[in-house]
């Protein structure tokens, strides 16, 4: 039999290594771990979600950081809507949210002013900075709406403003010569006031919420929940939940939007604390030795942030700090994506319009 000859002995590649001014400037869960120091691989490699082994730092990770930067620079836009009767506190509720004058002082009108025919769309837009992190705010308030005699239709100029900002945007993005930045005046959420009646939704407020479900995000809410005592909270929140079932109505976030097991999970938690009664105030009180947002009442003071008072403090959560850009996608994939096909499935489509206002023939 012959020797075998053994095979031959090749050196490793070198690893690059990883620039130093890049680990200061991520977080220690965002840098990749050499998986020999895990599972037994060889060290100073990094094996990708494919499975493929990296033979040194390529810097994937540092994408998150270019879009904070960008997103710094840039800013965003959140447009707001808020519904309901006067006197429910729409937009003390929205300041308080915002913890800053955001939102008209009152909604409604004097004595001497002419009651108007039909609801008023009057929107307010503010640049709140916070972070670093710049974003344009538009609230959206809709005053007479539930507050005529004859409330036949009341919902039809909501419905048309919402549309009408879906237009705008569709006729930017069929431009020949587009906006680098389209801006967004869409509305990404809508806060619908449900008065603290402790029976049951009125027949308003289940019509208007079952016509605009499938074109805005709805979030039902309780308003001036301290005027009902605990038990009959609880009661009026499953009455409510019921009743939204049984009509069929679609409130945000929309089960069949859950991307995964884990979204389905934080969501389910949410669907299950809504409608939030919730109470606003922007009047400060010191309880405890700290100064507190809340409601002064003969019996003591509605602490507004405090969750065995109410539950505003799970809204700005959901709304603000959890699921504002979930919001703003929902609106742009959905919403919006279900107006732009209809639109274009009208009359042959949109035709592009060039710089001098005119629009271009598809042939």
């Amino acid at each position: 039999m012959s020797d075998q000859v053994p095979p031959e002995v090749r050196p490793k590649p070198a690893v690059p290594a990883k620039p130093p001014n890049v680990a200061s400037s991520l977080p220690p869960s965002a840098i990749p771990v050499p998986i020999g120091t895990h599972n037994g691989g060889h060290a100073g490699s990094h094996r990708s979600a494919g499975g493929s082994i990296l033979l040194g730092y390529i810097g994937i990770d540092t994408i998150i950081e270019q879009m904070r930067k960008k997103t710094m620079k840039t800013g965003f836009d959140f447009n707001i809507m808020v519904v309901g009767n006067s006197g429910l506190g729409k937009s003390t509720l929205v300041n308080t949210l915002f913890k800053s004058q955001v939102s008209r002082r009152s909604a409604g009108w004097a004595r001497d002013d002419k009651i108007p025919k039909t609801v008023e769309i009057k929107a307010v837009s503010h640049v709140l900075e916070e972070g670093g992190v710049k974003m344009k705010l538009t609230v959206v308030d809709t005053p007479g709406f539930g507050d005529l005699i004859n409330n036949d239709n009341c919902w039809d100029p909501i419905s048309k403003y919402i549309n009408e900002q879906y237009e705008k945007f569709l006729k930017e993005e069929v431009n020949i010569t587009r906006k680098k930045r389209i801006p967004d005046t869409r509305v990404h959420c809508c806060i619908y006031f449900i008065s603290p009646t402790g029976h049951s939704l009125r027949s308003l407020d289940i019509e208007f919420m079952k016509r605009l479900s499938h074109s805005v995000n709805i979030i039902p809410i309780i308003a001036k929940s301290d005027t009902m005592t605990i038990e009959e909270r609880l009661e009026f929140k499953q009455r409510v939940r019921k009743e939204l079932e049984m009509a069929g109505i679609e409130f945000y976030p929309q089960k069949e939007f859950d991307e995964d097991m884990e979204d389905k999970s934080d969501n389910d938690k949410i669907r299950e604390a809504i409608p939030f009664a919730v109470v606003g105030s922007d009047k400060e009180y010191q309880v405890n030795g700290k100064r507190v947002l809340g409601r002064k009442t003969a019996w003591g003071i509605v602490e507004v942030e405090n969750p065995n008072h109410c539950e505003f403090a799970l809204l700005r959560d959901f709304l603000i700090r959890s699921h504002l850009q979930d919001l703003k996608e929902v609106t742009h994939n959905i919403h919006y994506e279900t107006y732009r096909a209809k639109r274009l499935n009208e009359n042959g489509g949109l035709h592009p319009i060039s710089s001098n206002g005119t629009q271009e023939s598809n042939l």
